[in-house]
């Protein structure tokens, strides 16, 4: 995709106002946003809510801290198109989102959207396999929606450093009609440890049961990606990955965020953030 390309999609404000900033670990929250539309969309219900696809992401402002000027990217945990609202799962790792979890109701902010490539599901796909670490459970969360409304038998995974920061389990029980298999690093909920012993179980027990996985999509830290990813192109499963990387500009022209892929250097901003996992050069 050409920057020109890339960039006037994306160049419109979208205002919004927060509606809820839950705060569900000490470094953890959930934050509503109520998203109106821009002055370049002609009608369409939802508005941005109503064009996000799953995987994709916004660049929000932080107007409240003056000393910075650049967006943030935040993955869209979920949409309401019929209300124009979206969700955020955010972690406190700087200025910039320590001073949005001091945000409260009625809060105003802008944001562009959407950027980036989402999750691309092969025709015919009838099991999937979604591992999300951290934070990482957020940007699958719609694909998982999607998935189950197409059919698809879905299996997730997921882990998280404590019991309450494993925020998106019930959600996504409620979206698969099964609990997720989960790990915490504490042992507070789950299998202690890392997770990546659990995807390459549910691999082995999906062949063993004679219905192997045909689409997997991880997300999550790095590290986690490049195991899960691999057990998964190992056992013939098409994975997709999505790159989390720092985004100045959020529209292909800075090269802050470039991936190192099969075909040379990648922006996760308008290239990604989603790539096929055998593409990607792991670290």
């Amino acid at each position: 995709m050409a920057c020109s390309e890339s960039a006037a999609a994306v160049l419109a404000d979208h205002r919004a106002a927060v509606l809820s900033n839950e705060r569900a670990t000490d470094v953890l929250y959930v934050m509503q946003l109520q998203v109106e539309p821009s002055s370049g969309e002609q009608g369409g219900e939802g508005g941005l809510a109503s064009s996000l696809a799953p995987g994709q992401f916004v660049h929000m402002s932080v107007p409240t801290l003056q000393s910075h000027i650049l967006r943030r990217p935040f993955s869209v945990y979920a949409t309401d198109p019929a209300s124009g609202r979206i969700e955020v799962l955010y972690q406190v790792v700087g200025e910039g989102t320590a001073e949005m979890a001091r945000w409260k109701p009625g809060q105003q902010t802008t944001m562009i959207g959407p950027i980036g490539h989402g999750w691309t599901v092969p025709e015919g796909v009838s099991r999937a396999l979604l591992v999300g670490g951290g934070v990482g459970a957020a940007p699958l969360f719609m694909l998982c929606e999607q998935l189950v409304a197409r059919g698809v038998h879905v299996d997730v995974v997921l882990g998280a450093a404590t019991k309450d920061a494993l925020v998106c389990r019930s959600r996504y029980e409620a979206a698969c009609g099964c609990a997720p298999t989960c790990s915490t690093d504490d042992g507070t909920f789950g299998r202690e440890g890392f997770c990546t012993p659990l995807v390459e179980e549910a691999i082995a027990n999906s062949i063993e049961e004679g219905r192997p996985y045909d689409y997997g999509a991880v997300c999550g830290p790095e590290p986690l990606m490049r195991i899960a990813s691999r057990a998964m192109t190992a056992a013939g499963i098409r994975c997709q990955v999505s790159m989390e990387r720092r985004m100045a500009c959020g529209v292909g022209a800075c090269l802050s965020c470039v991936v190192d892929t099969v075909s040379g250097k990648r922006r996760a901003c308008v290239d990604g953030p989603v790539f096929d996992a055998t593409e990607v050069v792991w670290r």
